[in-house]
């Protein structure tokens, strides 16, 4: 599993690293343990539900991620298709998520990275709306600034609910995962228990 974002508390809240924020989201639920620094990235292993999985939060910066998974990949003997990669979106509003396999990289430099590392699109995103800017705003420039106030708002229950998802994304069970998104099983969920 894969947060993209960039190092550093200059970055930290930004649009950009809504990866990298719901990845420590799903460490912190399934209280994965942290191994330490690896494959230029902070790296830690552990299980969910019946699946040992290994997490990866690159700190190349955005467009150089792929050297850091690539690393990792061939480290674990893994094939592309046993990567998830959670990413900000720009072609989705804050709060909603798009799970799939495959695909191009969308203008996304640390997808396309991944994409160039792996020599293969053959893993799954976990795609997390940010929203477009104005016409008149770079896009370059939005996704390295703080999210709003009511963009916040907008992401706080999708962040809450992506741990019920993350059994099914793992088992590739793509549509199951985007129910237990957007149809929880009540109101106020239970804790997740690793």
């Amino acid at each position: 599993m894969v947060g993209l974002g960039n190092p550093g508390a200059k970055y930290r809240d930004t649009r950009h690293n809504l990866g990298w924020e719901a990845l420590q989201r799903l460490v912190e639920a399934y209280q994965l343990r942290a191994v330490g620094r690896r494959f230029e990235g902070q790296f830690g292993d552990g299980k969910v539900g019946h699946t040992r999985v290994f997490w990866l939060l690159p700190e190349t910066y955005m467009n150089l991620a792929g050297q850091s998974v690539g690393a990792a990949v061939r480290f674990f003997k893994l094939t592309p298709a046993q990567v998830v990669v959670f990413h900000d979106d720009l072609d989705l509003e804050p709060g909603r998520v798009r799970i799939k396999r495959g695909g191009g990289h969308g203008g996304h430099n640390g997808l396309k990275s991944i994409q160039q590392m792996l020599g293969s699109a053959d893993f799954v995103r976990v795609r997390l709306g940010i929203g477009r800017p104005a016409a008149t705003v770079d896009p370059a420039h939005f996704v390295l600034a703080p999210f709003t106030s009511t963009e916040r708002s907008q992401l706080a229950a999708t962040l809450e609910r992506l741990p019920l998802a993350l059994v099914q994304i793992l088992q590739e069970d793509l549509a199951g995962a985007m129910n237990r998104l957007y149809n929880p099983p009540s109101a106020s969920p239970p804790s997740v228990q690793p």
